[in-house]
């Protein structure tokens, strides 16, 4: 009975002891798992920490590039007619499409009222041409007759006189009428002021028109198409380059397989206040008559180019709501330093700013990497000489 309590005290303390080794062992494992989790934890925070980077080392270089900007096709010179007096348009000798050239007749106009007021100033001037006569000669008896002294006062001879005078002004400006009056007749005839194309006509006979019938309307619209305007609007940034020797290229939608080439002609020397660009002006020869007012061109145009600009690559550039920047790197710190962009040729851009040559920038930043943080340079690309491409 003894030996078989002091068994059973055995076995228990036995099995104890394995309990114990067992719970100690899951203990052990968990303890260490839960650290090899935590230290993967710390290590994915230390890498969002400390960002890896390839950096560029800045260098100077320069950019000849085109700038591609938008332009419009205008008419080298556009008229619009209008009628000048009160009339009915009596006959059309032009539409929509005709060819004039300067001085073709395109409508003529019929105002019968002028007729009459011409005729009532002919009778003014003969009316005032008799009492010019009349008073003429009452001055010139006056004159003969104070040949004798006193005969007639000087007074009555000067009132005589002024009397002539003012008939004969009265009979200048009779005529005056009257010329201005024929001279009205010349604006019933409507006529082209240049060669062109007519690409607009907004009567028919009969109609009845003149500045208080619908003058807002032109009678026609005439365009010189045989050479055209391309203008554009050129940013300030790159205005300081352009010449009237600088020559373009341009396409345009419906012929984009063609390049037409203008040079610059006329440079408005003043930005717009509302874009901040300059117009430029291309003269465009349009024998052929491929090209169209109205139509909107793709142009390029060469950029100014500076030796002494440090060029990146644009995705050294970073463009938040705040500011424009890049990253440089000093003792595996990030600094951000402001800069202004300059000519955009493909991937590389023109920066001006507090860089120098020598310095290394992170190739490809974001506004994530934060001033002040610590990164790590990449082992793949420590650092390279960024150089920009021939252009």
């Amino acid at each position: 009975m003894f030996q078989h309590t002091i068994m059973n005290m055995f076995k228990n303390k036995y099995t104890l002891g394995i309990a114990f080794l067992i719970i100690f062992g899951i203990s052990a494992c968990s303890d260490k798992k839960e650290k090899d989790a935590i230290a993967e934890t710390e290590k994915q925070e230390a890498a969002l920490d400390t960002p890896s980077v390839v950096l560029v080392t800045a260098a100077k270089g320069k950019l000849s590039p085109t700038i591609a900007l938008p332009g419009e096709l205008i008419p080298y010179q556009q008229v619009d007619l209008y009628a000048k007096i009160n009339s009915y348009v009596k006959k059309l000798y032009a539409d929509i499409g005709s060819q004039v050239h300067t001085g073709d007749l395109l409508a003529t106009l019929e105002a019968p009222e002028i007729n009459s007021q011409i005729a009532a100033l002919q009778s003014r001037i003969k009316q005032q041409e008799a009492i010019y006569i009349a008073s003429k000669a009452t001055y010139d008896r006056l004159l003969n007759t104070s040949k004798t002294p006193g005969t007639v006062s000087e007074n009555d001879l000067e009132q005589a006189e002024a009397k002539k005078n003012s008939d004969l002004a009265n009979v200048e400006a009779a005529k005056s009428d009257y010329k201005a009056a024929t001279a009205n007749l010349d604006y019933l005839q409507i006529r082209a002021p240049f060669d062109g194309v007519v690409t607009a006509r907004n009567v028919n006979l009969g109609a009845y028109v003149g500045p208080g019938q619908g003058g807002a309307v032109p009678l026609f619209v005439i365009q010189d198409q045989e050479r055209m305007r391309l203008v554009i609007s050129v940013p300030e940034m790159y205005t300081g380059g352009l010449s009237n020797k600088s020559e373009v290229t341009f396409t345009v939608k419906t012929l984009s397989a063609e390049k037409f080439k203008a040079q610059v002609k006329r440079l408005a020397g003043a930005l717009d206040e509302k874009l901040r660009a300059e117009r430029l002006e291309m003269d465009v020869y349009n024998k052929d008559k491929k090209l169209l007012p109205g139509m909107y061109a793709d142009v390029n145009i060469p950029a100014p180019s500076r030796d002494s600009a440090i060029v990146l690559p644009k995705s050294a550039v970073v463009t938040s709501t705040e500011k424009v920047f890049v990253i440089r790197v000093n003792n595996n710190k990030a600094e951000w330093v402001d800069v202004k962009k300059g000519v955009i040729a493909s991937d590389d851009m023109e920066v001006y700013g507090d860089i120098k040559p020598g310095d290394q920038i992170i190739k490809v930043a974001s506004d994530e990497i934060r001033n002040g943080s610590n990164v790590r340079v990449s082992n793949v690309a420590k650092s390279e000489t960024y150089k920009a491409p021939a252009k």
